[in-house]
C-alpha cells in the first residue's frame, strides 16, 4: 500500500492503517526530535504527539508534498515550540540559581569524551534555527525544497542556515578536539 492510500484510509478512521503509519516513520521521527531537543523521552512525547495531530488532522492533508514531509512538519514546529518553552524554563532557572548565589554564577562544563559525544553536544549548542534543518537534511535526507516547505521559509534561507550550521558545527568540533589533546 503507498503512503496516498495510507492516508487516505487514516482520513477514514481506519486504525490499522494508522499503525502502518506509524511504524513507518516512528523510529526516524524520535531520532530527529531526539537530536531536535536533546531528550529522548521528550522525543517519544513530542512524537506521540505528532502522530496524535497527523491521526486528528488527518483531513488537513494536501497531496502537493510527500506524507514524510507533512509529518515531519508537524514534529518540527513541536521541537520549535519545546525550544521556545525550554528558553523560557532556562531563562527563570538561571535568574533563581544566580539569585541564590548572589549574582554569581556557576559553570561547569563536564570532559567529553569521543567524537559522538562532542558531535551531540555541538548539536545542541546549536541554535534551533539551524539545527533542525541541518538534522532534516542530513539525517533524515530531506531535500532543501522539502525542508523549506515544511519551515515555511525561502530555499535560499534554508541553503544558507544549512551552510551556516555547518560551519558553526565545525568551528565547535575543532575547538573540542583542541581541548581534548591539550
Amino acid at each position: 500500500m503507498d503512503e496516498q492510500e495510507l492516508i487516505e484510509r487514516v482520513k477514514k478512521g481506519d486504525e490499522m492503517a494508522f499503525t502502518v503509519l506509524m511504524k513507518a516513520y516512528k523510529d526516524r521521527l524520535v531520532n530527529f526530535l531526539y537530536h531536535s531537543v536533546g531528550d529522548y523521552e521528550r522525543a517519544v512525547e513530542l512524537a506521540q504527539e505528532t502522530f496524535v495531530r497527523v491521526y486528528f488532522r488527518a483531513h488537513q492533508y494536501r497531496p502537493i508534498a510527500p506524507l514524510g514531509t507533512w509529518i515531519f512538519t508537524i514534529a518540527s514546529n513541536l521541537a520549535k515550540s519545546e525550544a521556545k518553552k525550554r528558553r523560557k524554563i532556562n531563562m527563570v532557572s538561571l535568574e533563581e540559581v544566580a539569585g541564590e548565589l548572589g549574582g554569581e554564577g556557576v559553570y561547569y562544563d563536564p570532559p567529553s569524551s569521543g567524537l559522538s559525544r562532542n558531535l551531540e553536544q555541538a548539536l545542541k549548542e546549536l541554535p534551533a534555527y539551524y539545527r533542525i534543518p541541518l538534522l532534516l537534511k542530513d539525517v533524515e535526507g530531506f531535500s532543501q525544497e522539502e525542508i523549506a516547505k515544511m519551515l515555511n521559509r525561502p530555499v535560499g534561507t534554508i541553503k544558507a542556515r544549512l551552510s551556516r550550521a555547518r560551519h558553526l558545527l565545525r568551528q565547535k568540533l575543532e575547538k573540542a578536539l583542541k581541548g581534548e589533546t591539550e
